[in-house]
């Protein structure tokens, strides 16, 4: 992961606190994706986040949006990026970041934006154990529940990069069913060449 905590430091050196300083094309799609990620919120309402691979923040503001006043928490691996969203961010009451790999603490609702999709030289089957561990990490520490993107496997294949990992949404949902609850969504019709899974945490939990 230090080889990919250090890509990410240098797009964030060469363009900022933007949507290309966290590898995304622009605001207009980056918003699109924390919109489907906020959806984990619609069922039971405004709670307290974490936010797993939080960057310079930039999901605080629509969050604040549809949850005002709620406790959030930020993790990112690279400290940079948590100076960025502290610097933005850090006289918000009920708000803290923090440099880690997973939340520190429970939440309500966890959400990951792009942690999944710049695997280097890494194999789809060790990124894809990568994906697990986030992912056991965030149904860990979401108490009702959970909701993450990945770039899709049907992607226009002349477009593909092969430092960036496409995973397969009937495996990850199919992962997800198994693995964390009976209540799980993929969103596969929002205009992106990704997905979003929503994870909500079985009553009986």
């Amino acid at each position: 992961m230090d080889e990919v905590a250090g890509y990410y430091g240098g797009r964030l050196r060469e363009h900022g606190a933007t949507p290309q300083g966290v590898d995304w094309n622009g605001a207009e799609s980056q918003f699109t994706r924390f919109r489907q990620l906020l959806k984990v919120l619609e069922r039971d309402g405004p709670g307290s986040i974490n936010d797993l691979g939080c960057g310079y923040g930039a999901l605080l503001d629509e969050f604040d949006r549809i949850a005002p006043g709620q406790a959030y928490a930020g993790f990112d691996l690279v400290p940079a990026m948590v100076q960025e969203a502290t610097a933005r961010h850090g006289a918000r009451p009920r708000t803290r970041f923090a440099v880690g790999a997973a939340p520190d603490a429970p939440a309500d609702y966890g959400v990951a934006s792009g942690i999944f999709n710049v695997r280097l030289d890494s194999s789809d089957e060790s990124w894809w154990e990568v994906i697990v561990g986030a992912l056991d990490s965030l149904h860990a520490t979401s108490l009702r529940g959970f909701a993450f993107n990945c770039l899709t496997s049907y992607s226009d294949r002349p477009l593909m990069k092969p430092h960036l990992y496409y995973a397969d949404p009937m495996r990850v949902f199919d992962h997800c069913k198994r693995r964390y609850s009976h209540q799980v969504a993929l969103l596969h019709d929002y205009g992106l060449y990704e997905f979003t899974v929503i994870v909500r945490q079985d009553v009986h939990r």
